[in-house]
């Protein structure tokens, strides 16, 4: 099979997965979400509208800064766009509610699978890392060793989804209602390391396109955490019914 079509089935896979896992939280894990009107036809036509505009738009303007044709997507950038988006959509609609809650996990679990596809892709999706002599490094047809910066990407997003079941299956407060801004933190946090390992083109600097978006992107995340509610605290009733359970 080759590169082309495996980037496609791990993309195929990576929904997947993302979808298993946020019908796992909101069905299975017993783990209450706030409420929120995620499931709005308008609110989701905002998310998915913003985040393939975001995915082209930084993928391919990264593509031109580095003197390379053609169009691409951005997982970063789709990101960014769909927060956009959504907030734009929350404000018109006067929705003051937070309403992310709940895709964390399919977040990270999407771009850890997703990833791998990257990586399978080779040369021609240009997610590749720089030149290395490191042990683990890969040779992706051009007989260069580089970073497989895919699989650190796999990685730490994968490291990331197991920390937070595990906090939300002991009733984390604090995770469960701020699980978004915490995994589209640290996805932004690994993403600006990695960076500095890619043949990206410099836009300020020696800081790329992604490197100024991932700082953003953590921004955004810290504000929004440092702003948050506090976590409603445990009734009794849920204390005793959990005891039983």
């Amino acid at each position: 099979m080759n590169g082309t079509l495996l980037h496609i089935v791990f993309d195929a896979m990576a929904w997947a997965a993302a979808g298993l896992s946020l019908l796992w939280l909101t069905r299975y894990s017993g783990v209450r979400f706030p409420a929120a009107p995620t499931g709005d036809l308008r609110y989701l036509a905002a998310l998915v509208f913003g985040a393939g505009i975001g995915a082209v738009a930084f993928g391919s303007a990264n593509l031109w800064l580095s003197q390379q044709a053609g169009i691409a997507r951005s997982i970063e950038g789709a990101v960014a766009g769909a927060i956009v988006a959504v907030e734009f959509y929350k404000r018109a609609a006067g929705v003051t509610m937070r309403t992310g809650a709940r895709f964390a996990l399919p977040l990270a679990v999407g771009v850890a699978v997703g990833r791998i596809g990257c990586f399978f892709a080779g040369l021609d999706d240009f997610t590749h890392g720089t030149p290395t002599s490191v042990p683990w490094s890969h040779d992706f047809g051009d007989g260069v060793a580089r970073h497989p910066v895919q699989l650190y990407e796999s990685a730490t997003m994968a490291a990331f989804a197991l920390v937070y079941v595990w906090r939300i299956l002991h009733h984390d407060r604090f995770v469960i209602a701020n699980g978004f801004y915490l995994a589209v933190g640290f996805y932004g946090a690994q993403r600006f390391v990695w960076e500095f390992i890619k043949p990206y083109g410099a836009l300020i600097g020696p800081f790329t396109l992604f490197h100024l978006l991932s700082a953003a992107i953590v921004a955004y995340a810290i504000v929004m955490i440092a702003t948050a509610p506090s976590p409603t605290p445990i009734r009794k009733d849920e204390r005793d019914d959990r005891a039983f359970a």
